[in-house]
């Protein structure tokens, strides 16, 4: 099934709901009780001289213990770094893989997000829907228990950690996020609470205007939770507003206006994973520089035949992409 919005009207809208009055507030609180964060280094070895691999271990909110694969180059001065994230129900990619930003002289940082299929660590509990899915879990519980609320802290605190090492390891001045999918949205959220990134390149965002993803109906596994909650606990949909504002606090969409860097996004409209309209809900309400480049034949599918090679080329070069 395709997105039935056409491309005009999908570049007039917003999403389906607007935010919380609470929202910058609640996040502003949640920041705000993040201070010196524990954390560990332990080198990973890998064989290559001209470069330094390390493992990176951090404590995260709600009792979380949070993993990144660190590698830098050796160099006598400051360098960017790259923090890459990975898609929904994965993990950061191998070493090899995160070695394509090496030549540029960059570092790379990739970090698993809790509770998937990496390293890192989730020791919350919750009630309520747990038998599949993150984006519903801890949602009968209220807003400060969303699972995605502590995954949005682990990418700030990550940043934070990064931006802190050795002034001669890091260019503070050059931190750029970089995902697709649920990669696509943290890279996102990135810059949406921490103004330390400079340029964001999100592919095809997951997470975003929850409401307009239950009007198209169950069409993939990515959002199948919020289907079977209705399904299995809420079959009259009695608790469909009070459940989606809650989720308001994780929607992409509603964070955008936080987000004060250059932002490069594309999108397949062949898309029926992250619907086309729900990604133009976040890109419509950016207000910094921005760019939103369009594949008419391309869904959520590896765009790496054209797309890396010119976000390769804005982030560790000059000029911005034209638009569309």
């Amino acid at each position: 099934m395709k997105d039935t919005m056409t491309v005009k009207e999908m570049c007039n809208y917003l999403g389906r709901m607007e935010a919380p009055d609470d929202f910058d507030k609640f996040w502003d609180k949640q920041l705000a009780n993040i201070e010196n964060v524990p954390y560990k280094i332990v080198t990973h070895k890998f064989g290559l001289k001209e470069l330094e691999f390390f493992d990176l271990y951090f404590k995260g909110s709600n009792n979380g213990t949070v993993y990144a694969k660190c590698i830098f180059p050796k160099c006598k001065k400051p360098v960017p770094v790259v923090f890459y994230f990975h898609g929904y129900m994965g993990q950061s990619p191998d070493w090899a893989t995160l070695l394509q930003f090496a030549p540029t002289g960059v570092a790379v940082v990739a970090m698993d997000v809790r509770g998937q299929q990496g390293k890192s660590i989730d020791n919350s509990t919750f009630n309520g829907n747990t038998v599949k899915g993150h984006i519903i879990r801890g949602a009968v519980q209220g807003k400060e228990h969303l699972f995605y609320k502590d995954i949005y802290l682990d990418v700030y605190t990550l940043i934070e950690i990064v931006s802190d090492f050795d002034d001669n390891l890091v260019d503070t001045s050059h931190l750029y996020s970089y995902g697709g999918s649920q990669g696509g949205a943290l890279a996102l959220i990135a810059a949406a609470l921490n103004p330390k990134i400079s340029k964001v390149v999100s592919q095809y965002p997951f997470l975003s205007d929850f409401k307009r993803v239950l009007e198209l109906g169950n069409q993939s596994d990515a959002y199948d939770e919020l289907f079977r909650y209705f399904k299995f606990y809420d079959p009259y949909h009695d608790t469909e507003n009070e459940l989606l504002n809650t989720l308001s606090y994780i929607d992409v969409k509603n964070f955008a206006h936080r987000i004060k860097c250059p932002v490069l996004m594309v999108t397949g409209l062949e898309d029926n994973v992250c619907f086309p309209s729900t990604q133009y809900a976040i890109f419509n309400r950016i207000k910094s520089k921005k760019v939103h480049k369009i594949m008419p034949e391309y869904g959520h599918e590896d765009m790496h035949v054209e797309f890396d090679n010119l976000a390769f080329n804005w982030l560790f070069g000059t000029s911005f992409p034209t638009h569309p």
